[in-house]
């Protein structure tokens, strides 16, 4: 049998090629006159965002629920339970957490060194991999740099430096001076796997496996000062169908697509950020593993999952639009297995769609249930983990009270307003030395809580009064985002407020039952906070009672009504005003600075010159709910056993209504007080 299989192995394996093939429909000759079956299992981690050890670098404690070690235990299982087995990453891998900033801007890596999670995975023998939009965040060079990989880019230094030792690929970013990919856009892999013949005879034979990979083109806007004049981000389906033929003439056996990208199903565009059901609608296309939405795909346990009741979407066994798929979580918390079942009948392999299925095995089966972690993992960076221990504990200052986000969706300003502050004195004394201009235009500033449970009881900004530290700054500002001003009128002001308001469920006031205050499919980091100095009096309300797009009510700017032709400069991040978050108005168009200074480090900045911050200058509360009294109770969960931080916060509508036991609790708000 395996003679008959090399024969057509006599081609070179290519790293630089791609197609649209029906299922499975390779060049092999058959391992058998007689139907053959084998099994390859297809691996999968995302959305690691440099978690490569279960520790948690704000509270500077050991977290058991995140972590790459943890993951290689399980692709460890995973392999004794399937000898066939392919691993893939999906991108957003080298950034997220201090670790990776302190690799990448306090104390950057020479060409040689490879990055701690690129170590780390390295000694998983991943089979390849792409990128996400993060991996842009510090850089063309950067980028370059660490994956190894000259992209022949202008004040990109072409160096071979050490990148991870397994083969990266990216399908749909250009060069912008010759639309050639920076990364190889397509693989094709060669690799071995066990058929068993009608008779029950087994055998090694040959498969050849080709990859595409792809990044959300909205990368362009998110990273616009990077990308911008450099590179071109292709729509997902254009650069498929354009590198597709190419892959398609090495006559692969099975074509994979590592998307990192979610599930939407309107009609698709060119800038479409979560691309996959459009993907999978591709012939050729066989495979789909996903990413980007920090999600798990497929969720049978989960009837509230956000790929619920998609069309063409299998949320059970993990199919979309007839193709096995499978999202892996993120932060090192899960690892997606596609158990492929295939067939090899009249000289062509297929899937057998009935024995294929996919599912997500989580590190932690349940609190202080999780899997021991890899000791290879732990040993490759500790080096690295404790150098940068050591260096978010630098001191910056102090604080008088305490900064957290546990009920920042409820009204606390607690650490959203210390970077509003940050981010005024920040642009006050920058902006108008290159823009004079501008001066005399009334500034505000909108941030938003970017840990709001998300990820469990532990996602939650929380810095304790008293000594403040670089990790206390990376706690309250979590991404590597730039500064940015944007110019918009008060019509534009409110339309942002409006869009933030969408983070709430409409509640009805006259429903005894217990409604829920939070959309859970509207993220927490897209809730902007607009305030602005106190003394600008700029203040609204939010009335939930009322439909999207019409909740912002009682809307002043220095004692009067918000004149909606009034011209405002607000302060905010490089990814909302290029676009993230599809704010309105927001595409960067109306950006009128880009600083060259992260907004982290206007933080630190702004606590090392008052060197203690102190709860009476932020007191000013610029929003507050619309008195609203209900016949049911309001609910919203957040971390249990906090109630006293909501009250020591002037919170006193809020009340525990329901410990869950699991770290989280059901609290209520009056919103009649």
């Amino acid at each position: 049998m395996r003679r008959r299989f090399a024969a057509i192995l006599s081609l070179a394996s290519c790293v630089f090629c791609m197609t649209a093939l029906p299922v499975l429909a390779g060049a092999a000759a058959a391992p058998s006159p007689d139907e053959a079956h084998a099994t390859l299992a297809i691996l999968e981690t995302t959305d690691i965002h440099a978690h490569v050890v279960g520790y948690d670098y704000d509270r500077l404690a050991a977290d058991p629920q995140v972590g790459l070690d943890r993951v290689a235990t399980l692709i460890e299982r995973a392999r004794r339970q399937f000898p066939d087995t392919l691993l893939f990453d999906d991108g957003d891998t080298i950034q997220g957490t201090a670790l990776a900033d302190f690799q990448a801007l306090s104390h950057p890596l020479a060409c040689h060194q490879e990055l701690a999670v690129y170590v780390a995975m390295d000694l998983m023998h991943y089979d390849a991999g792409t990128l996400g939009n993060h991996e842009f965040n510090y850089g063309l060079p950067f980028l370059s740099q660490v994956t190894g990989t000259p992209m022949h880019l202008p004040n990109v230094p072409v160096e071979h430096c050490d990148g991870p030792h397994y083969p990266l690929v990216l399908s749909n970013v250009v060069r912008a001076s010759d639309g050639q990919p920076i990364y190889q856009p397509w693989l094709l892999l060669e690799r071995e796997i066990t058929v068993t013949d009608a008779q029950g005879n087994a055998e090694k034979v040959p498969i050849r496996i080709g990859v595409l990979g792809f990044t959300p083109p909205p990368v362009m806007q998110w990273d616009h000062a990077h990308l911008a004049g450099k590179v071109k981000a292709l729509g997902v389906v254009e650069a498929a169908q354009r590198f597709l033929p190419e892959l398609e003439a090495q006559h692969p056996d099975l074509v994979i697509a590592l998307l990192h990208g979610g599930l939407d199903t309107r009609p698709y565009t060119p800038e479409m950020e979560n691309a996959g059901w459009h993907l999978a609608g591709l012939p050729g296309i066989d495979v789909v593993l996903l990413g980007h939405s920090h999600a798990v795909f497929p969720d049978p346990g989960d009837p509230e999952s956000r790929f619920r009741g998609l069309p063409q979407v299998d949320d059970v066994r993990g199919f979309v639009r007839g193709k096995p798929a499978v999202m892996g979580g993120f932060y090192g918390k899960d690892l997606g297995v596609v158990e492929l079942a295939l067939t090899h009948r009249g000289g062509r392999w297929s899937i057998d769609h009935a024995a294929t299925h996919s599912e997500v095995w989580p590190t932690c089966a349940g609190r202080n249930r999780c899997v021991a972690a890899d000791p290879r993992i732990d040993a490759a960076v500790a080096q690295a983990n404790a150098a940068t221990i050591d260096y978010v504990q630098t001191p910056i200052g102090a604080s008088d009270f305490r900064m957290s986000s546990y009920f920042a969706d409820v009204g606390d300003l607690s650490a959203i307003a210390v970077v509003n502050a940050a981010q005024l004195a920040y642009a006050k004394q920058h902006l108008f030395d290159s823009h004079p201009e501008l001066r005399g235009l009334p500034m505000l500033s909108a941030a938003s809580a970017f840990k709001t449970g998300f990820a469990g009881p532990k996602d939650y900004t929380d810095v304790a009064p008293g000594p403040l530290s670089l990790r206390s700054a990376a706690d309250l500002y979590l991404y590597a985002n730039t500064l940015s001003v944007v110019k918009l009128d008060g019509a534009g002001v409110k339309a942002w407020l409006e869009h933030s308001a969408e983070r709430f469920n409409r509640i009805d006031p006259g429903h005894a039952a217990p409604q829920a205050l939070i959309d859970r499919r509207f993220p927490g980091y897209d809730f902007d906070v607009i305030e602005g100095a106190p003394d600008d009096d700029f203040h609204y309300e939010i009335d939930v009672s009322k439909p999207i797009g019409q909740r912002i009510v009682a809307l002043t700017f220095r004692g009067r009504p918000l004149d909606p032709g009034q011209t405002f400069l607000i302060v905010t991040n490089s990814y909302r005003a290029e676009g993230g978050g599809h704010f309105p108005g927001l595409d960067g168009s109306a950006t009128v600075w880009a600083a060259p200074d992260p907004n982290r480090d206007a933080v630190i900045d702004y606590v090392r010159a008052h060197k203690t911050l102190r709860r009476a200058d932020f007191a000013w509360r610029p929003w507050r709910f619309a008195p609203l009294r209900t016949r049911g109770p309001v609910t919203f969960v957040s971390a249990a056993n906090r109630l006293d931080v909501a009250h020591s916060d002037g919170l006193d509508d809020v009340a525990l209504l329901h410990d869950h036991g699991n770290g989280t609790a059901t609290y209520t708000i009056d919103l009649a007080r």
